[in-house]
């Protein structure tokens, strides 16, 4: 979030983010708002429980609050775990519980930078509407792990086939701007301002409110066959570890009879 590892500039940034005046971080943190100004002017030094205070106020992500607490002076307090590692099982079995429950209709689990994690058997057949999507991957010059959002926004990826790009463009956008600025990230940042720029040829559009429905489904055109989706993102109440805190589910549900068939069929 902030250039440098100083505590003070840090905090007032993530409240400037957060659209918090002092005032309203007092009284989230249930400190005095003269104890706020003397922490974001140095002239105070914040106990280890104040730094969790002050991240609980501004929901600050758990990576971030490590950074926090390592730049007041103290150790980081949130370890990351491997999914494959053996006290990540019951996360990992949750996760597998919810992909496979959801077949036949996709669901798939992404982490902060949107690199697919898991799938069911119905995303596999989703991202692979425009062939071998790590194969379109490659071909776009990028390496690593499959990333849904360089996927989607890419001319060669999944674009082609969304039949109403112009108005999902601008959900998109918004979504990728606020999860970069959220994770407080300075490559996540520049990796997002590059998946926007793939997606918008320089000018962002708006919708029209004329006709808003109570979701925005994406429409797909796969050689004539019409499928529209809309999803729901899912992220873990409670979590502990940096990787639980980033993962987010996305189930996909159809938003009418045709599309729920061909799912259903397949």
């Amino acid at each position: 979030m902030a250039s440098t590892q100083n505590f003070k500039h840090i905090c007032r940034q993530w409240r400037k983010f957060r659209k918090l005046s002092q005032l309203d971080l007092a009284l989230a943190a249930n400190v005095s708002q003269r104890h706020v100004s003397w922490l974001e002017t140095g002239r105070s030094h914040p106990s280890r429980s104040m730094v969790e205070r002050l991240s609980d106020a501004m929901d600050i992500p758990l990576r971030e609050r490590n950074v926090l607490l390592q730049a007041a002076g103290y150790a980081a307090a949130y370890s990351e775990t491997e999914l494959d590692e053996p006290m990540m099982a019951p996360v990992l079995d949750a996760l597998n519980r919810v992909l496979q429950h959801h077949d036949p209709l996709p669901a798939l689990v992404v982490d902060r930078c949107w690199n697919v994690k898991k799938t069911n058997q119905a995303a596999d057949q989703l991202l692979s509407i425009g062939g071998d999507p790590h194969i379109l991957q490659e071909q776009m010059g990028a390496a690593g792990e499959l990333n849904l959002a360089l996927l989607t926004v890419h001319p060669r990826g999944l674009r082609p086939y969304i039949a109403n790009w112009e108005q999902v463009l601008p959900s998109i956008i918004r979504r990728l701007r606020g999860e970069s600025l959220a994770s407080g990230d300075l490559s996540i940042q520049e990796q997002f301002a590059q998946y926007i720029e793939l997606a918008t040829p320089g000018e962002d559009s708006e919708p029209s409110s004329a006709s808003l429905l109570p979701i925005l489904p994406l429409e797909l055109n796969v050689n004539g066959l019409e499928l529209s989706l809309f999803s729901i993102i899912s992220t873990f109440g409670t979590p502990q570890d940096i990787t639980t805190d980033e993962l987010r589910i996305e189930t996909f549900y159809p938003t009418n009879a045709q599309t729920e068939q061909f799912f259903r069929s397949v």
